[in-house]
């Protein structure tokens, strides 16, 4: 596989002021469109697979697809491990060939969060590997990750500077009010924060859960100094209501080729709108 860590790619992007997808994949039809519309922006790439992901899809076919689809790539591509909920597992991934992982211990004190996130960015760095952590509780669902809106903490800018020094990880994860999944109304995203975060520690920032942020929201943020935005639940709706759309006209339709190549021209139209947001296209 032509897999690059994802900490070449975010270095770029803190330096030169954009940011880069990490675009999650749930079967094929995900992958080759995300791939697709990646390759003719000429924008570089992170390739995303949460636990859930993984379990549906099983691991040798993940990398057996990402290595197929990456195999003739222009762009730096990453693949990253969304949300690991253990040591055990960001090592499974780290031994079956993933460039890069996210621990998350956010749900835990602060303490226990820098002892699991330093114990993986030390097992990663050792094989060339990039860490991503959180640090702020992000409310919402997605997979088996789940935050009631009344345990969701925002990032606190001096927690996070001694968080970075302590773990040496290459990638931050702050909460600044957004969530995962499906917004219940307007999220309001806390910029004065993420200023003040940006200004003591210049280094990749990451939002999650973007899904349903308004454009100019998410073009600030990058603004601001976020280097990696997290899709996924924008890419299942695009890829769901096309197939839906399908249906409607066509109810007898029975061969899959005929809905989910259309679900996949879907999402390749969805990333490439997501791609000129962040500010990556040309950037490869």
């Amino acid at each position: 596989m032509n897999l690059v860590p994802m900490a070449e790619i975010l270095k770029k992007a803190n330096k030169e002021g954009y940011a880069v997808g990490g675009f999650n994949i749930n079967n094929l039809e995900f992958l080759q469109g995300i791939i697709e519309a990646a390759e003719e922006m000429n924008s570089p790439l992170i390739l995303q697979t949460s636990e859930g992901a993984i379990k549906y899809i099983g691991i040798d076919y993940v990398i057996g697809m990402v290595e197929a689809a990456t195999k003739n790539t222009t762009i730096p591509v990453a693949l990253h491990l969304d949300h690991g909920s253990s040591f055990e597992v960001v090592m499974k991934c780290i031994r079956h060939g993933y460039s890069s992982v996210m621990i998350d211990g956010s749900h835990y004190p602060f303490e226990e969060n820098v002892r699991l996130v330093k114990k993986v960015v030390e097992a990663a760095h050792s094989v060339g590997v990039s860490v991503e952590a959180e640090l702020g509780k992000i409310g919402g669902t997605e997979d088996n990750v789940s935050v009631d809106e009344k345990d969701a903490t925002y990032t606190d800018p001096d927690e996070a500077v001694e968080f970075v020094e302590r773990t040496g990880v290459d990638a931050l994860a702050i909460a600044i009010g957004t969530a995962h999944g499906v917004y219940k109304g307007k999220p309001e995203l806390d910029f004065d924060r993420l200023t003040d975060i940006k200004s003591k520690l210049d280094m990749p920032l990451v939002l999650h859960g973007a899904s349903g942020v308004p454009t100019e929201d998410v073009e600030k943020a990058v603004k601001l100094g976020i280097n990696k935005v997290n899709v996924n639940t924008d890419f299942q709706q695009a890829f769901t209501e096309r197939i839906k759309e399908i249906f409607d006209e066509k109810p007898d339709l029975y061969d899959p080729r005929k809905y989910c190549g259309p679900g996949r021209d879907a999402i390749k139209a969805k990333v490439k709108e997501k791609i000129k947001m962040l500010g990556s296209q040309n950037k490869a």
